[in-house]
């Protein structure tokens, strides 16, 4: 029998070490706190084009018969960007301990998957049929799914919203958005070119990974949230900025924030821009709140 895309294949449960649960209690109060306590962490692997992808499986108490979720697409390039067991659960393990299941990729090529290494083609495919995966549970709503993505997973995320409504709302941080207009002596243009070295254009490959180029094919039923720090020296915010501003003439539904002093990851506003991600989140994907009136109203 064919393995399909998106099948699960393994998953292995991973307790909570010491260290990460001292800091759980330092950040966590409350509710918050217990949901944390109680969730379960799985390291996963699952079939994308024919390659065994690993990634991780958070899950939240079952207070529901059908759970809300969200899809993280990491950032980063090389050993240095695969998601730690730290990373994993700090960050699926908030996701969880709000009351939805959550779900990462490795991608192709690190973290333990099989593959080469791509940067915007096939990782965003892996990305794509994690999609497919988490549809799939038993106890995931699929009507309630969101997207949150950095840096380069936010470039990836831009590509998924051009072809998928899969996604109740989503969330970029620090991402790329005009890669196409970069000098080679940027930081994300260095880390870039590596992987277009098969490519028979560079220019279009450029462009294939650059949403302003054609973000009027984004899925308008998914509500953007764009956050950057004004600090950030791999990518620099006028990214987000410009991609707000063609996403005003589009009528796409969408939130801007800089935050002032913030850098790459949003260090230094973490506590608020996740205030910010969790609202959004839960608005539009969990209480499946309508859609934001786009263009000039009122009065």
């Amino acid at each position: 029998m064919e393995i399909q895309n998106g099948q699960l294949l393994s998953s292995v449960e991973i307790p909570i070490p010491n260290n990460v649960l001292t800091t759980a209690k330092r950040q966590y109060k409350g509710e918050d706190l217990e949901r944390f306590l109680a969730m379960k962490l799985y390291d996963i692997t699952y079939m994308s084009d024919g390659l065994q992808i690993r990634g991780f499986l958070a899950l939240p108490p079952l207070y529901e018969e059908k759970l809300p979720a969200i899809q993280f697409n990491r950032g980063g390039s090389g050993p240095k960007g695969a998601l730690t067991l730290e990373g994993v659960f700090s960050i699926l393990g908030m996701y969880a301990a709000w009351g939805y299941v959550a779900i990462a990729s490795q991608y192709r090529g690190q973290g333990g998957s099989e593959g080469a290494e791509e940067w915007g083609a096939g990782d965003t495919n892996d990305a794509q049929n994690l999609t497919i995966l988490l549809k799939s549970l038993p106890y995931v709503d699929s009507e309630r799914i969101g997207l949150i993505a950095g840096s380069r997973g936010g470039m990836m995320a831009f590509q998924m919203l051009r072809t998928m409504n899969d996604f109740r709302a989503a969330v970029t941080f620090g991402s790329p958005t005009m890669l196409h207009l970069l000098s080679q002596r940027e930081y994300i243009i260095q880390t870039f070119m590596p992987f277009l070295k098969n490519e028979e254009s560079i220019e279009k490959a450029l462009e294939e990974r650059s949403v302003v180029v054609w973000a009027d094919e984004l899925c308008k039923t998914t509500p953007l949230l764009i956050l950057h720090g004004t600090g950030d020296r791999k990518v620099h915010p006028s990214h987000s900025l410009e991609l707000s501003k063609v996403l005003l003439e589009t009528l796409q539904p969408h939130k801007l924030i800089l935050y002032e002093n913030a850098d790459h990851v949003l260090a230094g506003r973490r506590s608020e821009s996740n205030v910010e991600i969790r609202q959004w989140m839960d608005r539009y994907v969990k209480e499946k709140a309508k859609l934001p009136i786009v263009g000039p109203h009122g009065n």
